[in-house]
């Protein structure tokens, strides 16, 4: 009888054991409608680790993270950065990244030129006028060597911002949804990449210039709450997404729309 009590008690173990390694269930926040990348990474975490994701959607940049705080979701993934910094310290928040994922590029765009170096001495550059979108645009001119920004520029754009103007260039600005329509009036245009994507420009192969993993403030992360930065479940989903075939698969599918940046936290300030 001992032993067959024994038998049990292995077996009731085993099944709590099994039930528990293969009901790791979490929930993630996107925003939009387009989950391909966080398709893959399911069916990638649950073949591999048994880990279940469930996608939500939300239809805003708001909700997402008031969500997560709110402990709706366990983690999100829609945020670059910067929005994530500034969101997190408006609304008083306690959440962290524990992953970084993509940048979707902002180009620069010409139809005139062929190179950052073929734009003219008074040349005119169209600059989204919206704070946020206007300071990403002036750090990737700076980056592009056409300008230099104030020591400790915060990125909320004025240009005033601007320190140097070597080539004396001028800047029409407007709003963000209308950079590729004067693209014929102007010598180059910064164009977010959204916005270029539906005007069928791809920043690897039309612009002259664009961003990279050093323009961190817009990498997108994955985040959660601080009392779950740790959390063993949530990281190995970090760890999946940052894999080469979730690389490659990104690669593939977004051909330069979405550009893998894959950074310790460290690097973006966390």
């Amino acid at each position: 009888m001992k032993k067959i009590g024994l038998l049990v008690l292995f077996i009731t173990t085993l099944t709590l054991i099994s039930a528990c390694s293969s009901n790791d269930s979490v929930k993630i926040g996107v925003s939009g409608s387009d989950t391909r990348v966080w398709d893959f990474v399911s069916e990638k975490a649950e073949e591999e680790e048994g880990i279940e994701i469930e996608i939500v959607r939300f239809s805003d940049y708001v909700q997402p993270n008031l969500a997560l705080d709110e402990g709706e979701i366990d983690a999100n993934a829609f945020q670059t950065v910067s929005y994530f910094d500034a969101f997190v310290e408006e609304h008083d928040l306690d959440l962290v990244p524990i992953a970084t994922t993509v940048i979707a590029p902002m180009g620069l765009y010409s139809e005139k030129h062929d190179s950052v170096e073929d734009i003219p001495e008074g040349g005119t550059i169209a600059l989204a006028k919206e704070a946020t979108n206007m300071g990403r645009g002036l750090l990737l001119l700076q980056e592009a060597g056409l300008i230099k920004l104030e020591e400790g520029f915060d990125g909320s754009g004025s240009v005033d911002k601007i320190v140097e103007n070597p080539k004396d260039l001028n800047f029409e600005l407007i709003v963000a949804a209308q950079t590729p329509r004067v693209m014929p009036d102007v010598d180059a245009s910064i164009i977010n990449n959204g916005i270029a994507v539906d005007a069928g420009l791809n920043p690897l192969g039309d612009s002259i210039f664009h961003e990279d993993e050093t323009a961190t403030p817009y990498i997108n992360i994955i985040a959660t709450q601080e009392t779950d930065k740790d959390d063993e479940v949530l990281n190995k989903i970090g760890e999946i997404y940052q894999s080469e075939e979730v690389k490659q698969f990104i690669e593939d599918e977004f051909n330069g729309n979405q550009i893998p940046t894959f950074v310790p936290l460290s690097d973006i300030g966390h």
